[in-house]
């Protein structure tokens, strides 16, 4: 099985006793309130999805991979993984200081040894991670919302934050033994953030073909509005897996995290963690993690290119449409026939046809997830 990124997984929560003694001197310590998706960053480095960062990125290693992609330690990362302050909330915190963070009721989620605190640019943060200072573009605009300075520093787990859906939330360490369980040896993964159409589906089977087992792991988390809720994406899928998918080949799992929109560069962020969940391939379709036309279609294909130590496979479709000659689902590598006979799962259709209470046609998307989908009165982020 692939090794984790950096070479080791990283395990960020303390033991029980070590927990219990900070609990009882909680009192001692300065604390800071994190916002929700926060809250999954911190799960996500103390269980090693984030592997090999340790906590939130110090200084150095903040300019350092705005500037090369890269983390100090030679390791490929895509963009700053950070934590904001404010003036107020570090107030009566210096460097080498230990603080909590905690949730929004107070209950303290990880210590934080604070290594730096540095001022930073919000123009010079947003245009390095998303090549634009538009704030129509949901990445700029988060970017822009975050407060005044930064600090950077390792974090140890006291208590893990309750996952959004508990029967399907597995720890990278948990893939693992998973895969080997099942005997695979080779693993693709799918990240997506809608339900399924058989676009979708045809570009998982087509991945699977080549390795020994298909990982879909559906984002969890915020997102812009107009996209589907949580809820949707996984019902849908649990649909589709039932009654098309091949029982011992497929896992179903969250990834509790905020989509960026940053395009190619989230590309390379999906690879790595996908890689720290135990697998070897990821596809990469087209528009990869983009939103409007900020990026373009097949700029999360060429970074790889730029990233030959990286580990993990991209297996790369640039398109897939139904074809009315071929009566099949196919890409442009092995369908000769013109656009014209062309089905290509534009998602602005099938939104369209969902908003109206309509299933999409059975050329776009399967029946039985059409039908979980329109369960809800509105399927869509508000």
């Amino acid at each position: 099985m692939i090794k984790p990124h950096g070479g080791t997984l990283i395990n960020k929560e303390l033991p029980r006793i070590e927990k219990e003694r900070i609990k009882g001197e909680i009192n001692e310590f300065e604390k800071i309130v994190v916002r929700p998706e926060t809250l999954k960053v911190i799960k996500n480095i103390s269980f090693g999805v984030f592997s090999p960062l340790e906590g939130f990125m110090n200084e150095n290693d903040y300019h350092y991979v705005l500037d090369t992609m890269y983390l100090e330690s030679n390791f490929a990362w895509p963009f700053p993984i950070t934590l904001d302050v404010s003036v107020d909330e570090i107030n009566n915190i210096k460097a080498d200081d230990k603080i909590i963070l905690t949730n929004s009721n107070g209950t303290p989620i990880a210590l934080m040894n604070i290594e730096t605190i540095y001022n930073y640019k919000k123009n010079q943060y947003a245009e390095k991670t998303y090549g634009t200072l538009d704030k129509n573009h949901p990445g700029v605009m988060s970017v822009f919302n975050y407060k005044e300075k930064l600090i950077g520093g390792e974090i140890f787990l006291i208590n893990e934050p309750k996952p959004t859906f508990p029967d399907l939330d597995l720890k990278a360490v948990e893939t693992r033994v998973l895969f080997k369980e099942k005997g695979w040896d080779r693993v693709v993964a799918f990240q997506t953030r809608n339900p399924p159409h058989l676009g979708h589906e045809y570009v998982q089977k087509a991945g699977l073909t080549y390795v020994d087992g298909l990982f879909i792991n559906p984002v969890i988390g915020k997102k812009k509005k107009g996209d589907f809720l949580d809820i949707v994406i996984i019902e849908a899928y649990k649909s589709l897996i039932k009654e098309y998918y091949p029982k011992n080949r497929v896992v179903l799992s969250t990834f509790e995290t905020e989509m960026r929109y940053a395009g190619p560069k989230e590309a390379i962020f999906h690879a790595i963690t996908r890689k720290n969940f135990g697998c070897d391939h990821i596809i990469i379709g087209r528009d990869h993690a983009g939103v409007g036309d900020y990026y373009g279609p097949y700029d999360a294909h060429d970074i790889f290119d730029r990233f030959p130590d990286l580990g993990i496979e991209p297996i790369k479709f640039r398109s897939f449409s139904k074809c009315s000659k071929c009566n099949a689902v196919v890409n442009d590598k092995i369908c000769p026939h013109p656009p014209e006979m062309q089905n290509y799962f534009a998602g602005r259709e099938i939104r369209a046809a969902l908003q109206a209470g309509k299933p999409p046609s059975n050329q776009v998307m399967r029946p039985e997830v059409a039908e979980v989908i329109l369960r809800y009165k509105n399927p869509f982020i508000e």
